[in-house]
């Protein structure tokens, strides 16, 4: 399993019943997790005194209970500064998780660029959220192309690079439905040093599109191997369904990459620590190619 255990301003303090208590700055929120299949004694004082809990509801979805929690805040993972705010089903626009993938990437965009300063590494980021990977790659020198179906998170993210120190940075921001747009990319003839895909399990695109990713994904890692240059970086798949096993995701990223880029791929869980007890939560999976 893949670890992020680099974080100051966040941690998951506990987790019992269906439930995990964690700390975002100076925060305390409660949120359902349907990993947390253990009932273990709820001791620390901040399951009562939290600031924020999402109560699912037994007809599906649930709302916030809010107590003193400001409508946006911050937190930091090394330089980059991300803005938080809960919203719709129980999310804050960050996955804390994926900062073991942003420091994995990060570490190869560097040395690629250690090799050769003048280098253009163009990194195409799909389904790209709030931009924690875009931040993350830009901030060791990439240029992104940003995407995401959403213009309220392509929004948020901009809003993200800005507070990152980024708002220089070589990063391309593109509302599209993901598939539209590597489809589009491939008649371009463009080409990208390395991709990175945050898929959901379910979704709709600005038109209406419908995304089910056991039907979808084999097709779009397909379509977007076809983006990759001749000599690219690295290739990142990540995926949160529950049926979507890690060795599925070296076996699709084998089949559309390796057969014609070579490097190889290696596929875990990624989970965070658990300070209570010590333990690791589960938290998805990430499919990764390199060379």
């Amino acid at each position: 399993m893949w670890i992020a255990d680099g974080w100051k301003d966040y941690e998951i303090l506990d987790c019992s019943d269906g439930e995990k208590l964690e700390r975002w700055g100076d925060y305390l929120l409660i949120r359902p997790d349907p990993q947390v299949l253990w009932n273990t004694d709820r001791q620390l004082p901040g399951w009562k005194k939290c600031n924020g809990h999402y109560h699912r509801s037994s007809k599906g979805g649930g709302e916030w209970e809010f107590f003193h929690l400001p409508e946006q805040w911050e937190i930091h993972y090394g330089d980059l500064t991300f803005h938080l705010k809960p919203f719709s089903f129980k999310h804050t626009g960050l996955f804390p998780e994926q900062a073991v993938n942003w420091d994995w990437f990060s570490s190869i965009i560097k040395e690629a660029k250690k090799k050769e300063p003048d280098r253009e590494i163009k990194v195409l980021n799909l389904f790209a959220y709030t931009g924690g990977a875009t931040c993350a790659a830009a901030s060791v020198g990439a240029s992104v192309t940003h995407v995401d179906a959403s213009k309220g998170m392509v929004t948020w993210a901009k809003e993200n690079a800005k507070a990152s120190g980024l708002e220089d940075a070589k990063i391309r921001w593109i509302v599209d439905d993901c598939v539209k747009f590597v489809e589009r990319e491939i008649r371009r003839g463009n080409h990208y040093d390395a991709i990175i895909m945050d898929p959901p399990s379910y979704g709709r695109g600005p038109k209406g599109e419908i995304w089910k990713i056991e039907e979808k994904i084999h097709v779009f890692i397909a379509l977007c191997a076809q983006l990759l240059n001749e000599e690219p970086l690295f290739f990142l798949v990540n995926s949160y369904t529950t049926g979507l096993a890690p060795a599925v995701l070296t076996y699709l990223i084998s089949l559309e990459v390796v057969k014609t880029k070579g490097g190889f791929v290696e596929s875990q869980e990624i989970g965070l620590p658990v300070k209570e007890s010590g333990l690791i939560l589960p938290c998805g999976a990430a499919g990764r190619w390199h060379r």
